[in-house]
């Protein structure tokens, strides 16, 4: 009898492509979750530092002139002396800031 070669193609089988699949599908799933939380708490973050930028700028506002700036923030925006770039947007919603009538503070 012949001993008879086997040409055995290398490769991976069914089973071991399913767990490398599964490895990266509890991955991800850790993963993803996070990336995602940790990219809202950087947003609400910048829109803290941005209002407290902001606020800071009116009661310099109210300092040098003498009254308080329109509540849609208007004027103070478009002064290049306190915002050079204009007031940015919210991060979160990506709306304007305004300002409450009553205490002159950032909404």
């Amino acid at each position: 009898m012949k001993n008879r070669k086997r040409n055995k193609k290398g490769g991976f089988s069914l089973l071991e492509l399913l767990a490398v699949v599964t490895i990266l599908g509890i991955i991800a799933a850790i993963i993803v979750p996070r990336v995602t939380t940790s990219s809202d708490t950087a947003k609400q973050r910048v829109r803290d530092h941005q209002k407290a930028t902001i606020n800071a700028a009116v009661e310099r506002w109210y300092v040098d002139k003498g009254s308080w700036p329109a509540v849609n923030l208007s004027d103070i925006g478009a002064d290049v002396n306190y915002f050079p770039d204009g007031i940015p947007p919210n991060p979160v919603d990506n709306s304007a800031y305004t300002l409450n009538a009553t205490t002159y503070r950032v909404n």
